[in-house]
Order: structure tokens, then sequence, then C-alpha cells
């Protein structure tokens, strides 16, 4: 039975999963696990600074990406599957919480874009999301791409 453990835990470390108890949430879309910086691959989030329109107020869109993220982690522990590293040395990964696709969930609630420029992957989500009116689609904003151009 210890060989077995063994066996998967080493193959859980070969093929790029990580999962762990220590997490810090940064923002919408990156994490730490253990102390490894994990940027969820395929989807942007609004910075947390970021704000928006609705009903002519402003709401911190961004806040909300994180707040709703924490939510959805609770006190559960996600797993992340990914091994590539981008330009500033974070791990691009997707991560779950019961088998559910983080990424996946941020997008299709609203709070997240499918990032075209990396990857198609979460494109449906982003429409049912734009379709329906959800978190930032029921509001005034700009894409996180195009706010980051003006810091």
């Amino acid at each position: 039975m210890k060989k077995l453990i063994g066996i998967i835990v080493l193959s859980l470390l070969w093929s790029g999963i990580a999962s762990a108890k220590s997490l810090r949430v940064i923002d919408g879309d990156t994490i730490i696990l253990n102390g490894e910086k994990i940027r969820f691959s395929g989807i942007d989030t609004p910075e947390l600074k970021q704000t928006c329109l609705k009903d002519n107020e402003e709401v911190g869109c961004g806040m909300l990406a994180k707040m709703l993220l924490v939510k959805k982690i609770g006190n559960n522990t996600p797993v992340c599957i990914g091994k590539e590293k981008d330009f500033y040395k974070r791990t691009l990964a997707e991560c779950f919480v019961k088998g559910e696709s983080l990424s996946k969930f941020l997008v299709r609630s609203g709070y997240a874009f499918a990032y075209r420029k990396y990857s198609t992957k979460f494109v449906k989500d982003e429409d049912f999301a734009k379709t329906n009116k959800l978190g930032m689609w029921s509001m005034t904003f700009k894409y996180p791409w195009d706010f980051r151009k003006g810091l």
C-alpha cells in the first residue's frame, strides 16, 4: 500500500500537478501555493485597483473578482495542473476545487475574460456570461489588458 501511494505521489509531481495546504489568493487570477506563484492560464481578471461602473456608481470589480475566487475556494485545497512559466516566472496552470475549474467558474460568472491572446478554451464560457449579463458584463468596464496599458 505504501508503495502504491508513493507511486501516485511521484506521478502527480512528474505530471505537473500541484496541490497544497498553504494558499494565498493574490488577485482574481493569481494564487500562491506552497510558495509557488501560479497564474491561471487562458483567462484574465481585472486588476485589484480596477473599477467598473454599475448604475453610474463606481464598483471595485478587481476586488470583486478576487473575493469571488476566495469564496469559491473556501477551505478547500486547489489542485493545479501546469508547469510552463510565463515572462514573470509564474507557473501557468489551470486550478481546480472539487474537480471544478476555477478559471471556467470565474469566466462563466463574468469576473474573468477568455484571454484569447493565449487561449480560446474559455470563449464559450465568456459568451455565456456576456449573453446573460453576468458579473462585469452588467457593468461598463475596460478589459484588463486595456486597463494595464493606462498604468
